[in-house]
């Protein structure tokens, strides 16, 4: 199952976590991209549990992410505590 994200919520995304529309290479608007698609897979695996290529795409997803959260950790610490909040992750 492919998730097809329209530009309007793609913008909105990175409009609110990243500073701008247009910033998509930020680490924040990476992040809650892929919080956003995460969410949108969870909730299609919970109906279609035999769905193993979304499984294997929201497993890549998380992946990507902790690795995000990792280098954001890393790098500026009270950027990634707000992040976390602000997007409900528990870590």
């Amino acid at each position: 199952m492919a998730i097809y994200l329209s530009k309007e919520k793609v913008h909105e995304i990175f409009a609110k976590h990243g500073g701008s529309a247009q910033n998509s290479g930020s680490v924040e608007s990476q992040i809650a991209l892929f919080t956003y698609r995460i969410q949108s897979l969870s909730e299609h695996l919970k109906k279609n549990a035999k769905d193993h290529s979304c499984k294997r795409t929201l497993l890549t997803l998380v992946g990507k992410r902790k690795r995000l959260l990792h280098y954001l950790q890393n790098k500026d610490i009270l950027k990634y505590r707000s992040l976390i909040e602000a997007l409900g992750i528990r870590k």
